[in-house]
């Protein structure tokens, strides 16, 4: 039971930290965000469409599978890249440091499933209500949004600076308020994975107490048992 003194405060901190760092994420995300920008990369969407989702005639559309590709771990921001890259040979890097990346997802999602094919979309995992990667596994096609932080291992199929399509006027007043609210939200984020990396060793340490003492060979016959009995079904 010492072992476990403040694990539930580790995790409260590092749910306070990064709920405040996608509030700020957000606020920064909607400086940029207009109504030109939106139909700028809508229009970018469809251009990516015309060139590479084949048009066909579907009874159905496709299906829409939501699967995490990313976390906010012990170690720090993960994504897992090669997953995506053992199924998708050609492939988009969303160079993406404003959250803008929904909103060129979205189109493409609409697009690529109106025609048919099946999809795996990635919800951002500091904000889940919206997309962070998009994959076409048929067509060997994904749309990975990419930063400093996580870059992508292998040189991309095609590049797409999303900040690129803000209103250079808007983005050259904002960005003082931009770099200050990266600056901090990093740094809310970090405080985030401390949190997790303590409440990770406090039930490492528990594991050390009570690990010699479980009959691994029992949980391994169980396990058996338990298959054994769904191969009869």
């Amino acid at each position: 039971m010492d072992c476990m003194v403040g694990y539930k405060g580790c995790y409260q901190r590092a749910y306070r930290c990064l709920g405040a760092a996608a509030e700020i994420m957000e606020d920064q995300r909607s400086v940029l965000l207009t109504d030109a920008l939106s139909q700028k990369l809508a229009k970018r969407a469809r251009g990516i469409l015309t060139r590479e989702v084949p048009r066909r005639k579907a009874e159905a559309s496709g299906r829409v599978k939501l699967r995490f590709l990313g976390a906010i771990t012990h170690q720090g921001p993960v994504c897992l890249y090669d997953t995506a890259l053992a199924q998708c040979g050609r492939v988009y890097a969303l160079t993406d440091i404003c959250g803008l990346a929904h909103e060129l997802l979205i189109h493409l999602l609409a697009g690529v499933t109106a025609n048919g094919y099946d999809v795996v979309a990635c919800p951002d995992p500091m904000a889940p209500d919206r997309l962070a990667h998009l994959l076409v596994p048929r067509l060997g096609l994904a749309f990975l949004t990419v930063s400093a932080g996580l870059p992508l291992p292998t040189a991309p199929y095609r590049r797409i600076r999303l900040e690129a399509a803000a209103d250079g006027e808007a983005l050259r007043r904002s960005r003082p308020r931009l770099r200050f609210a990266r600056k901090v939200s990093a740094a809310l984020v970090e405080e985030a994975v401390s949190s997790l990396a303590q409440a990770k060793a406090m039930h490492d340490d528990l594991e050390a107490i009570y690990n010699p003492h479980v009959d691994f060979g029992l949980v391994d016959e169980i396990a058996q048992d338990i298959w054994e009995e769904i191969l009869s079904f």
